[in-house]
């Protein structure tokens, strides 16, 4: 069964129970617009719980889940997730956005809605199969490409704050604008973000950050002040100070630029989230002196150290941290790789520091050039893409890419009748910076034999 027949055969579920069954909200929303989901939700005036049950027998369905507090279940079927819930009225307490649920018309259903293009609704009963229900004309918001609340927008903010990020992330993921009055209440009601889970902020801002063009997301949270209680390490990353006629970039402006570079290119959240973050350390390493002007020098090891408290903050797991630490720290090698003389062992020892991330490495390092001035950035593309021709050229020939020294530490002390210690880890860091100098190849029979040429001065240099 496609789409519309499952809805179709819902719907004559519906018929067979005599009850009204609609589907409402984002699907009515995508389908209008053209896109595809398969995301559904279906409101029943009665028992939504109860329907789906009827539903999961008659369809034979598995993994039907029940939230008995919300009134609301959920069905997995066919590569589709299917909610079902009763038609109902809210009502929020100040101090919460969990609200006092009571039994209602479809009327009453869609008026709770957060925006008109998400309060559409259309009948699946046979009487009346497709038959479209907009009370607050979101098919016209929808054509004039805006997004509005049903209700007074500082109400419905108020109510369920979480509903200013979904604002930000709808407007971002479908490029429409924010109606005036429904803007100013996002900065109005800004501070009630501050009752909403961190889990929940954080995944509106990774489906913001896996848009298209990120960049109109971020610049809505500046605009409305949301940025400052959300990512306020972002915030602190705009403006421009000038020295003597010595200005630096918006850093803010940059770092949006690159993320959308990287947006165009890759649909890795964690190397958009890198981008996000790249240069959070430049705040606190600016500095200005009078023979250069302004400086960032050490942004890239402070922010890389930076990122286990924010990723902590955030809630995001460890090993996204670590990958992100790992690009923030060696972002600027690359250029300086250029900078200082593309020699093999400066290509081997990054090669051997990006390990398995080096291609998002270079994806990332390619989006970060950005400038006002068309001469600069083509100089610096031009030095990135030697530095990029070399290191293809030595790892085709060291292998380095996944690099260890090919005489292992059991070896070492068998050759050098040795236990685990100092001595070990000694001998077998200087056959790899053997290697990552040119001194000998990546290979083990010039390691061994290395070892054995170095392994007596060694040991006798370690003797108390």
């Amino acid at each position: 069964m496609n789409t519309e027949e499952i809805i179709r055969r819902i719907g004559e579920i519906a018929d067979e129970l005599k009850l009204e069954a609609y589907v409402v909200g984002g699907y009515v929303r995508d389908k209008l617009l053209g896109k595809t989901c398969k995301d559904i939700d279906f409101v029943i005036v009665g028992s939504g719980p109860e329907f789906a049950k009827s539903v999961k027998k008659k369809l034979n369905a598995r993994a039907l889940v029940i939230y008995e507090r919300f009134g609301t279940a959920m069905l997995d079927y066919r590569q589709h997730k299917l909610e079902f819930v009763g038609a109902r009225k809210e009502r929020y307490n100040t101090n919460s956005r969990k609200p006092e649920v009571s039994e209602g018309r479809l009327e009453d259903d869609l008026a709770r809605r957060d925006f008109t293009i998400n309060a559409m609704a259309f009948s699946i009963n046979a009487h009346s199969w497709q038959q479209i229900m907009d009370p607050f004309n979101g098919r016209g918001d929808l054509e004039k490409r805006i997004l509005r609340t049903p209700d007074d927008p500082v109400i419905t903010f108020e109510e369920d704050p979480l509903r200013i990020m979904r604002a930000i992330r709808f407007a971002t993921q479908l490029d429409f604008k924010i109606e005036e009055k429904t803007k100013e209440a996002l900065g109005e009601m800004r501070d009630r973000l501050r009752i909403i889970s961190q889990e929940r902020i954080t995944e509106e801002l990774r489906k913001i950050l896996l848009t298209k063009q990120p960049s109109i997301g971020f610049k809505l949270m500046d605009e409305t002040g949301v940025l400052d209680i959300v990512l306020p390490q972002i915030a602190k990353l705009k403006g421009v100070e000038e020295i003597n006629g010595y200005y630096h970039k918006d850093v803010f402006l940059h770092t949006l630029k690159v993320v959308d570079n990287v947006a165009t290119v890759s649909d890795n959240f964690a190397l958009r989230f890198t981008a996000l973050f790249h240069d959070v350390a430049k705040p606190t390493t600016k500095q200005f002196k009078d023979d250069t002007g302004w400086t960032f020098h050490g942004h890239d090891e402070i922010g890389a150290r930076m990122m286990k408290k924010i990723c902590r903050q955030l809630r995001l797991p460890n090993e996204l941290c670590t990958y992100t630490e790992k690009l923030i720290r060696l972002h600027m090698r690359p250029i300086q790789v250029a900078d200082e003389g593309v020699t093999d062992s400066a290509i081997r020892r990054l090669l051997v520091q990006a390990g398995e991330e080096v291609d998002d490495l270079l994806t990332f390092c390619r989006a970060d050039i950005t400038s006002g001035n068309p001469e600069r950035v083509k100089n610096h593309l031009q030095n990135f893409d030697r530095v990029v021709k070399r290191m293809h050229e030595v790892e085709e020939k060291d292998r380095m890419r996944q690099f260890q020294s090919p005489v292992r530490g059991d070896v070492i002390m068998q050759v050098c009748n040795i236990a685990a210690g100092p001595a070990v880890g000694k001998l077998k860091s200087m056959i790899e910076e053997a290697i990552l100098d040119g001194t000998i190849p990546n290979e083990y029979d010039a390691a061994y034999d290395y070892l054995l040429k170095i392994k007596d001065t060694v040991l006798e240099s370690l003797k108390p």
